[in-house]
């Protein structure tokens, strides 16, 4: 297929490669244009100089960007540019407002949106190894799945447009109790004379086990931090997610106390860490 990506972030870049490893031919755009310059040296690729030459007659606009708004300009950019019956696969992560609206805007159109929100970090994109929960309608949805398999290991469609995003909220409340309670074990463990390796040991293998226990304890234990999905990107997401709850009802006491955790990381100087340095605000100053 004729595709266009934009965003070639530590997610987009190798997202991008891989489809054309998967045999499509791809246009990108970035706003740092060094960025999608490098890319087309590093792939059989194009470099755009805009998001309507990126998407110039692309049966298909796949994103990666940043918040919101990035998500308006660019489909804002693209639309007229696609070609017919086109569909936008939004991965940004983004209020499921956004989603919908875009959804609307691109049906307008004679296109169709997908918001396809991806789990698995910047490991998971360069392995090709993502999952991804989708909100659309479900012919659309068929027509992007083929290509998200360029990408990814499990795409499930969740509903309408919204649902997409609305999971990935529930993945990154999961996400925020687990490593704080991570955090606090391993503060304990530590407090109480053990030693993290073996404590980890005896116990990942049980009931407690799980991929952050597997793939952040050692570093926690090790304070490296210097990787990783940043503490920023997770108050954005969890932004997104209390606000969400506000408007639903949900109670989410954890999350939104978790959600102040990070914000003093972040006073910190931990903006950029990865989310598992909750841990530090734990930890004796050195």
């Amino acid at each position: 297929m004729k595709l266009a990506f934009v965003g070639l972030g530590v997610m987009g870049f190798p997202m991008a490669g891989h489809l054309v490893r998967g045999g499509h031919e791809v246009a990108v755009f970035n706003r740092s244009p060094a960025k999608a310059v490098a890319w087309a040296k590093a792939h059989t690729g194009r470099a755009a100089t805009t998001v309507a030459e990126a998407a110039r007659d692309a049966e298909a606009l796949i994103l990666c960007v940043g918040k919101d708004d990035d998500v308006r300009q660019v489909v804002s950019e693209a639309l007229d540019a696609l070609a017919p019956g086109a569909v936008i696969l939004d991965h940004t992560t983004t209020s499921a407002v956004v989603a919908r609206e875009m959804a609307q805007k691109a049906a307008e159109t004679g296109r169709s949106f997908i918001d396809a929100p991806v789990s698995g970090g910047q490991a998971g994109a360069e392995a090709g190894k993502l999952t991804i929960m989708c909100g659309g309608e479900p012919e659309a949805f068929a027509r992007a799945e083929p290509i998200m398999a360029a990408y990814a290991q499990a795409v499930r469609l969740m509903g309408p447009p919204g649902s997409g995003q609305l999971t990935k909220m529930v993945n990154q409340i999961c996400i925020a109790g687990v490593v704080q309670g991570l955090a606090e074990g391993l503060h304990f463990a530590k407090r109480a004379g053990l030693d993290p390796a073996d404590v980890l040991a005896a116990i990942s293998k049980g009931a407690a086990q799980s991929w952050q226990m597997d793939n952040r304890w050692p570093t926690m234990a090790q304070g490296r931090f210097d990787f990783g999905f940043a503490v920023d990107w997770m108050r954005k997401d969890l932004g997104l997610v209390l606000d969400e709850a506000e408007a639903n009802g949900a109670r989410l006491d954890v999350t939104r106390l978790v959600d102040g955790y990070y914000g003093e990381v972040q006073a910190m100087g931990g903006a950029r860490w990865d989310t598992s340095s909750l841990v530090t605000r734990l930890e004796p100053k050195a």
